[in-house]
């Protein structure tokens, strides 16, 4: 049973979509991205989507699609992951 509309509706610029566009189309995007950008381009031409129902749609789960959500209704038009906690991957040189 799916839950009641998500308030959080970014509304996308069009730089955004068109970056969105031409991401899903091309072949050397990395899958998440696309997965996202799909979203993107999902929630804009159905904003109240539910989370589940549009995370099913694009392969993400529906707490995913809720925290891009959040992100895009609040300006931040990106794809990419924010720096996280934890230790950094790092290697010495040969």
């Amino acid at each position: 049973m799916p839950g009641p509309p998500s308030p959080f509706c970014p509304s996308f610029s069009e730089e955004f979509l068109d970056q969105a566009r031409r991401a899903v189309r091309s072949r050397t995007t990395e899958y998440r991205l696309v997965q996202r950008f799909q979203l993107a381009l999902l929630l804009h031409h159905q904003p109240r989507l539910p989370n589940e129902e549009a995370g099913d749609r694009v392969g993400l789960s529906g707490r995913q699609v809720r925290r891009w959500r959040q992100r895009w209704a609040a300006g931040d038009f990106v794809v990419e992951d924010l720096p996280g906690r934890g230790r950094k991957a790092r290697f010495s040189p040969p």
